[in-house]
Formats: C-alpha cells, structure tokens, sequence
C-alpha cells in the first residue's frame, strides 16, 4: 500500500509539471492530389503534427492542430477542398488517461516485485532507468550470453547501452543482426518490443536456440534523454534534447541527422520543427553513438533494423528520394517473408516497400545511412502496430501482443540471414 501511495503522489507531481495538451485537437484528413500532399506537408514547420506517416493519398491521416491555429489551418483545408472530420477534441483528455493507466500498473508492478533488482513486467510501459538496470542484471545473470557496453552519452549525460548477445561469444562464426529502437522519443512501444526481443533471446535462450543462429547487438534505447523528457514532461516529444544555439526550441529529429544525403528531402530547417534535421550531419551523440557501433561491427552485419512507430510497415531505402535501392528484390522478398509470417500467425498484416514512394521521402534516415555506407543490404525501418486514440498511446496491455507479433517477424528475419549466410 505504501509503495502504491508513493506512485500515486508522483503521478500527481508528474501531471502537473506535464505539458498540457488541453485544448489541442486532431483531424482526420483524406488527400488525393500530389500538389496538395506537398502543401500539407509545409504546415510541418507551422506547428502542424501529422501522426500518421505521410503517404496521404487516398489513405486517411491525423494531424494534430495547436489552439493558436484552430482557425488557420481548417481554413486552409476547407479552401484546398481537403475533407477533413474531427477526431479527437481535446487531446489532453487522451494523455490524462493514458498516465492514470500507467501510473497503475507501474505500482502494481512494483509492488509485486518486491526487492527484485529488476522488472521483467510488460504491462506498463518502462522508463530509462527500468530498462537500463534490465540491461545490466541480463548482463550480470548471463554471462556467458550477454555483454553490455556503453555505445555513448546523451547529451544531458545518460547512458547509451548496447547489449550484445551471442552463445559462441562473437567468435566470427555467424552473422550479425543490427538493431537500434527509439531515436524517436514518444514512440512508447518500440523500446518494449526491443527489450521483449531481448528478454526471449536471453531468459528464453534455450527455446528461441534458433535464433541463437545468429549473433545480435541491439541498442534499445538510442535518444534516453528524449523518451525520459516523453515520461516526464512532453508525452509527444520526438527529438533529441540538444540545446540549439541562437532557439529557443530544442532538440534534432536523430532520424533525419544521419550524413547520407543530409538535407535533400523530407526535412525542415526550422529548429522547432519536429523534423528538424540539426546544424549538421551527426551533430547529435545519439546518432553517433549508433553510427560508431555500426560502424565497429558493419563488416559482420547482414541486417540492420531500427524501430519505430507507428504504422504497421517494413520499409526500406531509398528513404532520400522516390529511388530503388539495387537490392530491391531481396529486400522484397524477405520483407514479404517476414510480413506473411507475422501475418498467419497473428492475423495482422505489414506492408511491405520502399519507404519514400510508399510514404514521403525523408532524408538522413538510419536505414538510408546502413545501407549506403556500412554495405548492408538488407536494411529496414519496422513501423511497428499502433494503437489508442493518438497512434502513439498503444494501451499498454497491447505491449505483450505487439512485440510478440514482432518477434515472430524477428524470428523469419534471424532464420533466414542464419540460412543464407
């Protein structure tokens, strides 16, 4: 009980230092011309958030519109014919719940976990700190399995681990999987699923012992600074938390900071924008830190992935421009390989494709960068399920199904590099 009443008076703390969404609203709009794609996707550097990736035609997609343009922009859509439909009035409403759920099920978990040094519970989403003492007792109890290192520090000085996980002690023998997850701070659902996959892979060696074909070095939490500030202040933080000299407005998009092709689409040069691509490339730790464990083990890895939300895709480059990759068969086939497992084992269904012409092009992507500069050809952005009323409030007892339908896909990915390579 006391433990339960603690977190309760934190939840309250924690509510009112919260950035509040009250009065925010979110439409959903339909787009079926290019010209007007491209107009829409201006707003971005306006205050527009657009939650759903942004291949709008003929697919619905949610935009969040701040209180100071509740006029302006439904203005805009009504003069460009856009069809629009409010969706959600008051987006505070949404994160009110979504913090009494998780402050709930974070109490219960810690009360049922007594003095145990760290949590295997999946029903709440985990902060920095939880995942990161996992990490540590993983790497503690399984010596012979894990190895944990520091890829780097935030900017506001936090710890960037990487666990490595191999039975034969990365002796060379087998191929590598690449993984990073959450340089996008407010995509909840990502850094579980990557410790989900590493839980299995650990606890559950002996049963995943396929997967164990392969060798896997994952960083699952790449921007610790941003999905702690997400936690703690700003539930739709994206960036890093970069100072940025001469703004107020802080942070990079990590996911458009990576050097190839740096700056040719997709990007703003807005500080404040949510895609802000920074004053240069890599000029963010974060991106670093994965760039130079990357770069440390490029020579073994066969496939690279990085994990977002949200959207139910397995996207591959060229990210920068409406290009194919020259890999493009096999990063088909695999995809489709992975989607139709996932697909009839849990019912849900990826989409499968070149991430600019299925979407909109972006560049500085880490999918982009792996493929283009370290060689691996077989590279992907997973999108993985959303869900709640944002897309990016998955309810947390989706976090089992979501990443237990993921590692299944993790399971066709790592056999068929195992067989191939």
């Amino acid at each position: 009980m006391r433990n339960f009443i603690v977190l309760a008076a934190l939840f309250a703390l924690s509510a009112a230092t919260q950035v509040s969404y009250d009065g925010y609203q979110v439409v959903t709009i339909k787009v079926d011309d290019a010209t007007k794609l491209d107009l829409l996707f201006q707003w971005q550097d306006h205050g527009i958030d657009f939650w759903d990736n942004m291949n709008a035609l003929g697919r619905p997609v949610r935009v969040m519109i701040p209180p100071s343009l509740l006029d302006e922009f439904p203005a805009f859509l009504r003069e460009n014919e856009i069809s629009y439909e409010l969706t959600i009035p008051n987006v505070e409403t949404v994160f009110q719940e979504e913090r009494r759920v998780q402050m709930q099920r974070r109490a219960r978990a810690l009360m049922n976990r007594g003095t145990s040094r760290s949590t295997t519970d999946f029903s709440y989403y985990w902060q920095t700190e939880e995942i990161h003492s996992y990490l540590r007792a993983l790497a503690a109890d399984y010596p012979n399995l894990v190895t944990l290192d520091q890829a780097g520090t935030s900017y506001e000085g936090r710890e960037i681990l990487v666990i490595r996980i191999s039975n034969s002690g990365f002796d060379g023998s087998k191929p590598k999987i690449f993984i990073d997850a959450t340089i996008h701070a407010r995509e909840w659902i990502a850094p579980m699923a990557a410790m989900y996959l590493i839980h299995e892979l650990v606890v559950h060696s002996n049963e995943n012992a396929d997967l164990l074909d392969c060798d896997w070095i994952i960083i699952p939490l790449a921007n610790p600074d941003g999905y702690q500030f997400s936690h703690d202040s700003n539930r739709m933080w994206r960036k890093t938390r970069s100072v940025n000299p001469g703004s107020t407005c802080m942070g990079v998009d990590g996911n458009r900071n990576y050097r190839f092709n740096w700056g040719y689409a997709g990007i703003s040069t807005n500080p404040c924008s949510d895609i802000y691509l920074g004053p240069e490339p890599h000029s963010e730790v974060e991106v670093q830190a994965v760039s130079n464990e990357l770069t440390k083990e490029a020579a073994g890895v066969k496939l690279y992935l990085s994990f977002h939300s949200f959207g139910d895709w397995l996207l591959f480059p060229w990210g920068y421009d409406r290009i194919y990759h020259d890999n493009r068969d096999q990063l088909y086939d695999l995809g489709h390989l992975v989607a139709d497992e996932i697909y009839y084992t849990h019912g849900r269904r990826y989409t499968v494709g070149n991430s600019a012409i299925l979407l909109y092009p972006a560049a500085g992507a880490s999918d982009d960068y792996a493929a283009a500069e370290h060689n691996i050809d077989l590279s992907y952005t997973v999108e993985l399920t959303g869900g709640g009323s944002t897309g990016f409030d998955l309810p947390p007892d989706q976090i089992i199904p979501v990443s237990g339908e993921m590692f299944t896909g993790m399971r066709a990915y790592a056999r068929y590099i195992a067989q191939n390579y």
